[in-house]
């Protein structure tokens, strides 16, 4: 090397900045580059937009065996079709796991008109774990808004047989933004920022003490139902439950919730001193023999298979539509992308595990259960064998939209490996990471005991308009956006199952004070 080194001072620097390249050379080769299986990522990519069963799943899964109420006992139907259908790809391990709940609920018949003046039918849903009218019931529509207990002694003895419209008029704003949207490029630029910590607001207990003494003076009262107006826009009406699954929980009367449009209706003309009789039929049923659980099935690994890669979503749904959105457009992605792996062929090192949780919607009850029998207990963070053999847990829950990226709950150090795996993939528009949180759906179990868990981000199309609505159908789903998800989670399963080692955590949490809710919660 010294025959083209100048010498004297210059030789000095030119041999001072060799040095230092040399010295840097180390340090660049200590920056690994995250291996992505080009070859497993286009035989996935083919198998799941080519020959995709993902509509064909939802379809069954919505049409077939919709909704899917928690320890609704019609879902033993969908428990056995998703048996047979995962045991025809060869799945294995397929089974379901019993978790703690109460009772079940159906509904039966809804027949609802006003039947004084112009007669016409109502839209509306009988809310859950409620009771029905024991047969047709005719009725005066009143107005009876109580917000405090004060008000229980200005209508007592007033509301007997009565359909007790329970809140004021629904304000209505139309609408000017689309209906549905994609995440624009400032969207996404957005989420990568760190953004606000949002801070949990819980109602206080002195709100739901005077529930308990609201619906209990109803009951005394011997009100026909109590009618709400159900939030929603264009014919969307949202319906939940009214009552409670635990038998030990007081009763509650009948509820309903009609149509904002319809509500208004006829709280516009008791407010013209006009008489609206409403005839009601309501056949609710209550199953006290329930079950409610979780649906597994898994793809065995090879030399790291006590290792586990877990997907999944929540399978239980509200009553009111078919459980499309909210949540088959989340397992039926799950299941899809197991159906690819198995149907490519490609070889995992690691078990890869589909989980279907049930009662999410009451609390994550599934999950939390999952949790804490093989993982951790959040109270004590006692942990258990399973709970340093998962790699990963990655769920849906955010409606048909495309996934754009990943939520990667303050796990900084699983970022530069996200982005390799998501470098082919951003042909299907995923580019984003977002190092926030997010809430409300079954990975903050998994968050919570120190086991890396991520929600996707995905477009928003319409979810907000839909989930827990009778709107919630298959026609809300986007095929193209199913297929593409299904493709993105087999990926990502893929490359969590077969890469070297575990994926990075974040320090353990500390344990939950006794009597402490956990705030993942």
């Amino acid at each position: 090397m010294a025959r083209w080194l100048p010498s004297g001072p210059a030789r000095r620097a030119a041999l001072a900045l060799l040095a230092a390249a040399i010295v840097s050379i180390p340090l660049v080769a200590q920056v690994v580059q995250e291996p992505v299986d080009y070859d497993a990522v286009y035989r996935i990519k083919e198998e799941g937009l080519q020959r995709s069963k993902a509509m064909e799943l939802m379809s069954y899964s919505t049409d077939v065996y919709g909704p899917r109420l928690t320890a609704s006992p019609y879902r033993a139907a969908f428990t056995e079709w998703f048996k047979k259908t995962v045991g025809e790809w060869g799945l294995a391990n397929v089974r379901t796991e019993p978790i703690p709940f109460g009772r079940g609920w159906t509904n039966e018949r809804f027949t609802a008109h006003v039947v004084s003046g112009q007669p016409y039918p109502l839209i509306g849903y009988p809310k859950a774990w409620t009771p029905g009218t024991n047969g047709p019931v005719r009725g005066e529509a009143v107005i009876a808004i109580i917000e405090d207990e004060s008000g229980f002694a200005k209508f007592k003895g007033q509301l007997k047989g009565k359909f007790v419209l329970s809140m004021p008029e629904r304000e209505f704003i139309t609408p000017f933004e689309p209906l549905a949207r994609r995440h624009g490029a400032a969207d996404l630029a957005s989420l990568e920022q760190l953004g606000d910590t949002p801070q949990r607001r819980r109602p206080p207990m002195g709100d739901r003490t005077f529930r308990e003494k609201l619906m209990a003076f109803y009951l005394s009262e011997g009100v026909a139902a109590v009618l709400d107006a159900g939030r929603g826009e264009t014919g969307a009406t949202m319906v939940g439950a009214g009552g409670s699954h635990d038998p030990k929980q007081p009763p509650v009367p009948c509820q309903v919730s009609l149509a904002g449009e319809h509500y208004n209706r006829i709280f516009r003309t008791l407010e013209k001193k006009i008489p609206v009789t409403i005839e009601m039929d309501v056949r609710n049923r209550f199953h006290e023999k329930a079950e409610a659980y979780n649906i597994l099935a898994e793809i065995p690994g090879t030399d790291k298979a006590d290792e586990v890669v877990l997907i999944g979503g929540h399978w239980d749904s509200w009553h009111a539509g078919t459980g499309a959105a909210d949540n088959a457009a989340g397992f039926v992605p799950m299941m899809e992308a197991m159906r690819i792996l198995k149907a490519t062929g490609v070889t995992l090192r690691r078990t890869v595990r589909l989980a279907l949780w049930d009662g999410e919607e009451q609390g994550l009850i599934g999950s939390r259960d999952y949790v804490k029998k093989y993982l951790a207990d959040r109270q004590t963070m006692k942990l258990e064998p399973g709970h340093s053999k998962v790699s990963a847990y990655f769920n849906i829950d955010n409606g048909t939209g495309a996934i754009r990226g990943v939520y990667l709950q303050g796990n900084e150090a699983v970022a530069p490996i996200f982005r390799a795996w998501m470098e082919p993939l951003r042909s299907l528009g995923m580019t984003t990471l977002s190092i926030r949180n997010t809430g409300g759906t079954d990975h903050l179990s998994f968050d919570a005991v120190g086991v890396p868990a991520f929600q996707f981000i995905q477009d928003p199309v319409q979810y907000g308009r839909t989930y827990h609505t009778n709107m919630d159908t298959y026609e809300r789903i986007e095929p193209n956006d199913l297929m593409r998800n299904a493709v993105i989670v087999a990926i990502f399963a893929y490359h969590a199952a077969n890469r070297e080692q575990l994926l990075p955590r974040k320090p353990l949490p500390k344990p939950v004070p006794p009597g402490q809710r956990p705030g993942m919660f």
